[in-house]
């Protein structure tokens, strides 16, 4: 099967987590994804991995509504810690279906309707990513094998269908604000998220029940 994307760049990145080296790919239909690398990750032992897609409200703007920020954050103090492993950014906004049809989802969210609700009324899928360009991203760099952070099971499948082996799934901790606690409880309880139940979090959750 011919692969889904191709390297086109590479540089040093110094960053407030550190320097990492960044590698930029390109999928045939013209989207780029980058790779953030620190340390050795071709040696042939497990590398601790976060496959990130993007979020421009939670990642840039800080919004309040997701996890999605937090979660960026905490995998690459994760990663500097470690000294050593990779975060994917995927160029796949919205759990794939784009930023315009986000935005529209969290209007309709506005109204009642939970995440995945509001995904399926728009006539959209409550998840369109696809993880086989993350696959081949890993592979390219010389990962075989991926100590994975991820509350999300779809990851770990997604990435051992096309050729990763995920010899661990280290969970994300993150901290609930009253903005997000619907949207997680949607992760979870319809999309089979598995969260780390801290006490702060099991309270915050009976609390908006």
């Amino acid at each position: 099967m011919a692969p889904v994307s191709r390297w086109l760049a590479r540089a040093n990145l110094p960053t407030s987590f550190g320097t990492f080296e960044v590698f930029v790919y390109e999928t045939r239909e013209g989207k780029e994804h980058a790779a953030l690398t620190m340390g050795v990750v071709d040696d042939g032992e497990p590398v601790l991995v976060r496959v990130h897609s993007e979020c421009l409200t939670g990642d840039v703007l800080g919004s309040s509504r997701c996890d999605c920020g937090e979660q960026l954050a905490h995998s690459l103090r994760l990663l500097r810690e470690e000294g050593r492993g990779v975060l994917l950014y995927l160029r796949q906004e919205g759990r794939g279906i784009g930023l315009a049809n986000k935005i529209s989802a969290y209007a309709l969210q506005e109204q009642g309707l939970d995440t995945v609700e509001a995904n399926l009324a728009l006539g959209l899928p409550e998840d369109g990513r696809d993880y086989r360009v993350a696959a081949e991203m890993l592979l390219d760099l010389g990962v075989r094998g991926a100590r994975l952070l991820t509350n999300n099971p779809a990851k770990v499948e997604g990435l051992e269908l096309h050729g990763v082996e995920v010899v661990e799934r280290l969970p994300l901790r993150i901290s609930p604000n009253p903005s997000n606690l619907g949207y997680l409880r949607t992760k979870r309880e319809k999309m089979g998220h598995l969260f780390p139940m801290t006490a702060t979090l099991e309270v915050a959750w009976e609390g908006s029940a």
